[in-house]
């Protein structure tokens, strides 16, 4: 470990969702008193409350947004609903613009309903950020694509693999779309390290979430709790530092125990566990 509380959680970010039981005003007050420097905030939430709102009180706080979640959704064949996604996306750029933060993180969308065309759909993803990246540069915002586990790929997120979200971002400028490493999503690939040095300026954001079993039904909320599960969090922090990543590190769980819990209870443990595991 380093010096100190402080100079331990420099980097350290607590997504939204982690203690979404927290309202934000909680959520701020509880970062503030705990020493964490940045959050990762969710669109939902937000919108509740207000972005001009929202943006006001983390700026007061003191707090960097280190990512906003999320845009994408970008595999849609019908033209209708594919102009919905792509304004949806404008909306969610303008967003993070207006909260301070440079990385939307894009879930790109699953399959369309009676497709089974996955090259198709990463294909209208590429075409869709071909349209966004511009858009999103101009406003000084940039966008991570999030590879989600494969159990996703239908009706979540067609990227499953880091190699394929770099695919897609290695067609645009290397500040405009990169990736998003989620300890979650890509533990499982013997493939991932060596995607993790290839993405090297490409990683947009890391964020870290244990895997345990069983899942849960549903399996959305079955992102465990540092130091629960089989995914060795050291070992990748210290992938993305070597691949040049010096950006915050941002616990993302989703989990319906913890969400029962106390939540400045649980963010201080998450303080603890990240410490403990991912330092």
């Amino acid at each position: 470990m380093n010096e100190g509380p402080m100079v331990e959680l420099k980097r350290f970010s607590i997504n939204q969702m982690t203690v979404k039981q927290l309202s934000l005003p909680e959520l701020t007050e509880a970062c503030v008193r705990l020493g964490v420097p940045g959050v990762g905030l969710w669109r939902e939430p937000v919108q509740a409350y207000g972005i001009e709102a929202t943006a006001k009180l983390v700026r007061d706080a003191g707090l960097a947004v280190t990512t906003l979640c999320r845009g994408g959704f970008l595999t849609a064949v019908d033209p209708g609903r594919r102009a919905e996604a792509l304004a949806d996306n404008r909306s969610a750029i303008d967003e993070a613009a207006a909260l301070g933060t440079d990385t939307l993180v894009l879930v790109s969308g699953g399959l369309p309903e009676g497709s089974r065309d996955l090259p198709g759909a990463r294909e209208r993803i590429a075409d869709a950020l071909g349209e966004l990246a511009p858009y999103a540069a101009e406003r000084g915002v940039r966008l991570a694509i999030e590879p989600l586990h494969p159990m996703f790929a239908a009706d979540r997120c067609v990227v499953s693999t880091l190699d394929q979200a770099l695919d897609l971002a290695e067609r645009f400028p290397a500040d405009q779309v990169g990736v998003a490493v989620d300890t979650y999503h890509i533990w499982w690939d013997d493939r991932a390290p060596a995607a993790v040095a290839r993405a090297g300026a490409r990683i947009f954001t890391f964020q870290l979430a244990d895997w345990t079993t069983p899942l849960p039904a549903g399996v959305l909320n079955g992102r465990g709790q540092i130091g629960d599960g089989a995914v060795d969090m050291r070992a990748w922090r210290e992938r993305v530092d070597t691949a040049g990543y010096t950006g915050p590190i941002e616990v993302e769980l989703f989990n319906d125990e913890l969400w029962a819990r106390d939540g400045v209870e649980l963010l201080t443990e998450v303080i603890g566990r990240y410490v403990q595991h991912a330092l």
